[in-house]
């Protein structure tokens, strides 16, 4: 894996209890499924016993990515990035203009947006458009449904 990934201490916790979980309890029960497969006799023309090689190497597959992720992380915690624009790891409250409601982004690494609710990933087209700007801006993003207009009310680290 190339470059740094940027991760809270909380994402990166999950990442290696998701890494735990498909080093143990995922590969046992593909283990399992391979052997129970391999009973049934010959594996040459044996569907269960294809699928679950296949399920173990999606697995193996997602283990190596995962030791990669983590051997390459950076704590954004630990960082010094400023308070006043938005940024990895910083929570903004914006204001929808077309919809004149509230809405709140933390904006994270890819790795870490399926952790909780009103993450967004800094490389999607709203996190991309919110990153460097500071309260009182108003921001106007394309979207694939359009444009979308923000005004940055808070922003938090």
């Amino acid at each position: 894996m190339a470059g740094q990934v940027y991760l809270t201490r909380a994402g990166y916790q999950k990442l290696v209890e998701q890494l735990e979980s498909l080093k143990t309890t995922e590969r046992q029960r593909i283990a399992k499924a391979i052997g129970e497969a391999r009973a049934q006799g010959d594996i040459s023309e044996n569907a269960e016993y294809d699928a679950a090689k296949e399920a173990q190497a999606h697995n193996e597959a997602r283990i190596a990515e995962h030791e990669g992720t983590l051997s390459n992380v950076a704590f954004i915690e630990d960082m010094n990035i400023p308070s006043d624009k938005i940024f990895i790891g910083a929570t903004a409250t914006l204001k929808d203009l077309d919809l004149n409601v509230e809405i709140r982004y933390t904006l994270l690494a890819p790795e870490e947006v399926e952790f909780g609710p009103n993450r967004i990933s800094v490389f999607s087209p709203i996190g991309k458009g919110l990153l460097t700007h500071a309260v009182g801006d108003e921001v106007l993003i394309k979207v694939p449904a359009g444009n979308k207009r923000f005004k940055v009310l808070t922003i938090k680290r």
